[in-house]
């Protein structure tokens, strides 16, 4: 674990995660180089910290454009960052960060500078706020909308144990589409208990009316004097008849929704503090003091605070995705680094294949959580916007609100991360499993991710869809296969079905012009060897290929089967397989308890076993996986082409023979 308050000297600080390089600056940062943990930042004049945000918001650039990452979000809440450790005793008190994109300028003054040049590598600094990396990361978060009610689990933990330290949870406006947050901000209002959660409003540039005005009344309603004399208010009305206490609260509210917008905030419990400029430090640092220092108040506070996402980008006029992710790029130019791949996108594909079914079937709908480019539906929606729904942060939603459409005849595609699908299993299984309704459920990033680590890995689907009545679960080998599965899907109205494909780009075959509709639960057989036969669902199949390889040049001849569907399952060739080969393998970018358990149930169910079959299923490890390479990820899995040659010949290695020497020890 870091140790935040170890001291780094000044060649240290300048190491950029390799020994032989220090930091490259056009920009001096001579504060920032103070500043390797809060209590530094603590001990600046104030005068000094917008200087200091100036300096922190070029280095982060310098380190992204080193690494790649998310940007945007980071540049966002630069002063925020700074007047949040400035104003709070971190890390005694708790700062936690929903999702956790925007934590780079975090991590470079909770000491962690020096080795931020590794981010996103293996064994390096990690993208997402993580426990285990630093005391400053009171909580973990890779997916949105968690902070609220982990900082209320942390708030009443210190109740109970009689602490006063504070808790901050920071949550973004996207972030508070699901309904996560708000059914913890219900339940922080009826708790009543000392909680602060910062909105970071940033949907849109700073707005005219966040100005000296607003922010003024801001710091005015967030003082000790305005809170006194309003909950005094609030005792004198409490002394009126029942329906002038009534209108006394309504005046309240109501004049304070007008003026500054807190009326829904209000309504679940929360005095309501904003809208403030995120970047003024002028202002954020005395209202996060106010609510800091008002002791007296002890129920839930939100302070609003409006930021421009990617405030300072190197890009002159970025596009919207470059404000949230970007790869290694020139930060002079904006030019990103690493030619553009001969083969397009898995995702590329996904849309080329709906488009296609969708100008031939006009009940074809998309639906996404948020993430249009992310998972190429805003091509489709270029196309048919009528036709396109984003339901924002939101996967319970997204899947029911398919259930409710595919009742009513359309025919509707839900794009959603793998990862991203956990969040809205239950509708999965009760609104449309249970129902038996059509919802088309296309997996992207199925399988592990690289960089983003274990929070944005696929590795579950297949195991938490197989099992369910009703589910067909599909999985590509390559993108021309998986335009026929769109294709399939799109045809298949018996009920749910879902597609899993990974992240990045495809192998580059020929696609055609529209996918066929393939026979359900039907594989196919690439290569006819001896002794070994391999298995394989899904895109691992390049690499299943490149293991027969690797074993023929040894003497071993393998068979290649492509499974195509993890369910329903083509028995018909498994049981082929194995009744003409000694070894069979099942390969998949998915978790145990998946498509190796379901081959080897059927196999239990035969003789198959019993006449001596060997069988190896190669699945994701049993633990999550750290940032890297997605190759190296693969290469620890033992789902490369090395990995999966190594398995076969320990399968095959005859037992040593066991004897026992003159002593009664076992001698091989």
């Amino acid at each position: 674990m870091t140790n935040p308050a170890r001291r780094l000297d000044n060649e240290e600080i300048a190491i950029a995660g390799r020994p032989d390089k220090r930091i490259m600056t056009t920009t001096p940062t001579p504060l920032l180089d103070t500043v390797v943990t809060p209590d530094d930042l603590r001990r600046l004049p104030r005068g000094k910290l917008a200087r200091l945000a100036d300096e922190l918001r070029a280095e982060t650039i310098r380190v992204v454009a080193e690494t790649g990452g998310h940007l945007g979000a980071g540049l966002g809440v630069v002063e925020l960052t700074v007047a949040l450790h400035y104003v709070f005793d971190t890390p005694r008190d708790k700062l936690v960060w929903d999702v956790s994109h925007q934590t780079y300028p975090h991590k470079i003054i909770t000491g962690r500078r020096h080795r931020m040049r590794t981010l996103r590598q293996k064994g390096g600094v990690h993208p997402f706020a993580r426990r285990d990396e630093s005391v400053h990361d009171a909580f973990g978060a890779g997916h949105s909308s968690t902070s609220i009610s982990a900082a209320l689990g942390m708030a009443t933990a210190r109740d109970l144990d009689g602490g006063d330290e504070h808790v901050v949870a920071v949550i973004g406006d996207g972030a508070m589409s699901a309904g996560l947050a708000y059914e913890a901000m219900n339940h922080a209002g009826s708790l009543d208990r000392r909680l602060i959660v910062i909105l970071n409003d940033n949907g849109m540039s700073i707005a005219p009316a966040v100005g000296a005005l607003t922010n003024y009344l801001s710091w005015l309603v967030s003082s000790k004097p305005f809170l006194t004399l309003r909950d005094l208010a609030k005792q004198v009305a409490n002394r009126f008849p029942e329906l002038l206490k009534e209108a006394a609260a309504r005046a309240d509210e109501y004049a304070r929704g007008m003026m500054l917008g807190g009326t829904l905030f209000e309504e679940l419990g929360f005095y309501y503090v904003g809208p403030i400029d995120g970047h003024d430090l002028n202002t954020l640092v005395p209202v996060l003091e106010n609510v800091r220092d008002a002791t007296d108040r002890q129920g839930p506070i939100l302070v609003h605070v409006v930021t421009e996402k990617g405030k300072g980008h190197p890009f002159a006029r970025p596009h919207k995705e470059k404000y949230h992710a970007v790869a290694p790029f020139d930060p002079g130019t904006g030019e990103q680094k690493g030619g553009a791949a001969n083969a397009p996108t898995w995702t590329e594909v996904f849309a080329r294949a709906l488009i296609a079914e969708a100008e031939a079937d006009e009940d074809i709908v998309a639906i996404t959580a948020a993430m249009p480019s992310g998972t190429g539906l805003d091509r489709f929606a270029e196309r048919f916007p009528e036709r396109m729904f984003d339901v924002g942060i939101a996967e319970q939603h997204a899947v029911t609100f398919a259930a409710g459409l595919a009742s009513a005849r359309k025919k509707p595609f839900a794009a959603i991360y793998s990862t991203f699908l956990q969040r809205g299993y239950d509708q999965v299984v009760h609104d449309v499993a249970v129902q038996n309704l059509p919802v088309r459920l296309m997996l992207d990033r199925a399988g592990l991710v690289g960089e983003d680590g274990a929070t944005h890995a696929g590795a579950f689907d297949i195991a938490y869809l197989t099992c369910l009545p009703n589910m067909v679960v599909m999985a590509p080998a390559d993108e021309a296969e998986l335009m026929h599965m769109v294709a399939t899907a799109a045809a298949y109205d018996a009920g749910p079905i879902a597609v899993r494909y990974p992240r990045g780009p495809a192998r580059g075959v020929e696609l055609p012009r529209r996918g066929e509709v393939l026979k359900l639960g039907k594989g196919r057989l690439l290569h006819d060897g001896a002794r070994v036969a391999f298995l394989s669902l899904g895109a691992r199949l390049h690499e299943v290929m490149k293991a027969a390889d690797i074993l023929k040049a040894g003497g071993i001849d393998a068979t290649i089967a492509d499974a195509r569907f993890a369910k329903p399952l083509d028995t018909a060739m498994i049981d082929d397989l194995a009744a003409r080969h000694e070894l069979l393998v099942t390969v998949e970018e998915g978790g145990r308890g998946g498509f190796g358990a379901m081959v080897l149930e059927h196999l239990a169910a035969t003789d198959a076993l019993a006449r001596g079959l060997k069988v190896r299923t190669l699945t994701l490890p049993d633990r999550f996986l750290d940032p890297a390479t997605m190759a190296e990820q693969y290469a620890e899995a033992g789902l490369d082409a090395a990995g999966m040659a190594r398995t076969v010949r320990e399968a095959l290695r005859p037992a040593a023979l066991v004897r026992l020497s003159p002593d009664g020890q076992k001698r091989a």
